[in-house]
């Protein structure tokens, strides 16, 4: 069953607002990060500041703004469970973080506290598992068996 675009459209302004203070954050460090060389431009639902200069590589989503110290979320990485055990199953960046976006967008300032929870940047946090998931198969970016 496919929702009405109304309500998909209303969703996504209420979830654009409900991640605004996180957003808002990402907003902070995208422009400092403008100061220091990066670029701007729109993908994956989310105001991108690509490369960006901070330590290691990779990508770090706060509300609907991701910053990436590469030139394109187009590129591909391990997916955690690759990175942590072996083997060569790729995702495109972008896909991993879009899913982040989503999370935002549901969970709000909570996301943080919750990925922290979960274990934080490790490959047995459920929501990279789901970000994950998602950007493999297009589905499943609740980190949560029940509800969506």
């Amino acid at each position: 069953m496919d929702t009405h675009p109304a309500l998909r459209y209303a969703a996504f302004a209420l979830g654009s607002l409900w991640a605004l203070p996180m957003t808002a954050v990402g907003l902070v460090l995208g422009c400092g990060a403008l100061a220091l060389g990066a670029r701007v431009s729109f993908s994956d639902h989310a105001l991108l500041f690509s490369q960006v200069r901070f330590p290691g590589r990779g990508a770090l989503t706060l509300g609907q703004v991701i910053l990436h110290t590469g030139r394109s979320l187009d590129e591909s990485a391990k997916t955690y469970h690759c990175a942590a055990f072996g083997g060569n199953e790729c995702v495109r960046i972008g896909s991993h973080e879009r899913a982040h976006v989503y999370q935002y967008m549901a969970l709000g300032v909570l996301f943080l506290p919750l990925y922290f929870l979960h274990g934080g940047i490790h490959h047995s946090n459920r929501f990279e598992q789901a970000a994950d998931r998602y950007a493999l198969t297009g589905r499943g970016w609740w980190p949560y068996n029940w509800f969506l």
